[in-house]
């Protein structure tokens, strides 16, 4: 998949069947899209590509108005959004920075300046609550009114449903908030993961006994926070992911001026390191943490003696949490096993 920022590149598709979103989490409402814009895309011969925004631009506005509370919880950071987005096929994204100048664009300007000459667009595809331009002015029959006079193409697709669950970014931001972990992968259509290249800290987890594998998190408002059971994918060479427990957040028991002081934080600690990796073995690798149960929330502790204590008792939640996954998952694959025989 090919990624620009902004769409003045010479790289650039002369033509594409676009769709336009923020792609938050990229949940199976969207990855139904994708798939619809993937084939309407082959049938007309041009690539597919999707159009989305940094910062998204209700981030934008409450910066504007400074009211913090108007910005929406992060699902994922952009490198997972994009790496869910060639996963499912597209061929190109254009990530557009949300500025004043995009927010202040009429509809009309919107469609020429950037669908019409800056992507060339055969095709747009959109959800039936599509809004665009400034002040939301724009709506789907305005793009369809356009459409016509600009000699592109118009589809609608509606909202979806997974096992009577409503499917969006919102929902998956709500089932984070309240830890419902199977509910996520449910609309997901996978578990809950966070990627990124592994960071230094303080290196208290090691004086803990509990050495930790840092992930930053770009965004300073996580829908996920909390305690959770884990699997750590991309530190074995074989591909096996390592059981975990994590703390995604701001560590309240910590000096916020330390080194990642302010930031939020996905710190997981791998149940059994492999000794060949050394103490610094995992520094600089892009690893896959995939969330898959929630402990508790974040707690705040008196002292290191209370932290570390807390850590054990997390340690011990969390391998006896495993011990029973996995005999979930052993009676999974009998019962398949079973059917396939029969």
């Amino acid at each position: 998949m090919k990624i620009f920022r902004g769409f003045h590149h010479p790289g650039i598709a002369r033509a594409c069947a676009l769709t336009i979103g923020n792609f938050d989490g990229v949940h199976r409402g969207h990855q139904a899209m994708l798939a619809l814009l993937n084939s309407e895309a082959a049938q007309r011969g041009v690539e597919s590509c999707v159009l989305t925004f940094e910062p998204h631009p209700r981030d934008y506005f409450a910066g504007v108005h400074r009211k913090p509370d108007l910005a929406p919880a992060r699902i994922g950071t952009l490198r997972d959004k994009l790496t869910e987005l060639n996963r499912c096929g597209v061929q190109q994204t254009i990530v557009l920075p949300f500025d004043a100048r995009l927010a202040a664009q009429s509809p009309q300007a919107f469609i020429d300046e950037v669908l019409v000459r800056g992507l060339g667009a055969r095709y747009v595809l959109v959800g039936d609550d599509f809004r665009f331009g400034a002040q939301r002015a724009g709506d789907l029959p305005l793009l369809q009114a356009m459409a016509r006079a600009h000699g592109f193409e118009v589809g609608c697709m509606q909202e979806q449903a997974v096992q009577g669950l409503r499917v969006s970014s919102t929902a998956v931001r709500e089932a984070l908030q309240r830890g419902d972990m199977q509910a996520v992968a449910t609309l997901l259509g996978r578990p809950y993961a966070i990627s990124g290249h592994v960071v230094h800290g303080r290196k208290l987890g090691r004086g803990l006994q509990a050495p930790t594998l840092n992930l930053r998190f770009a965004h300073w408002k996580p829908a996920a926070s909390g305690i959770f059971c884990v699997q750590v994918h991309g530190i074995v060479a074989d591909g096996s992911p390592l059981p975990g427990v994590a703390n995604m957040g701001i560590r309240p028991s910590l000096d916020p001026g330390d080194v990642n002081g302010g930031r939020v934080l996905l710190e997981t600690h791998c149940l059994h390191w492999p000794r060949t990796l050394g103490a610094d073995g995992g520094y600089g690798r892009i690893v896959r943490v995939e969330l898959l149960h929630k402990l508790h929330d974040e707690r705040k502790y008196d002292s290191l003696a209370a932290l570390q204590q807390g850590i054990a008792q997390d340690c011990a939640d969390a391998r006896a949490w495993f011990a029973q996954y996995e005999q979930i998952r052993h009676a999974e694959t009998r019962r398949q096993t079973t059917r396939d025989r029969i």
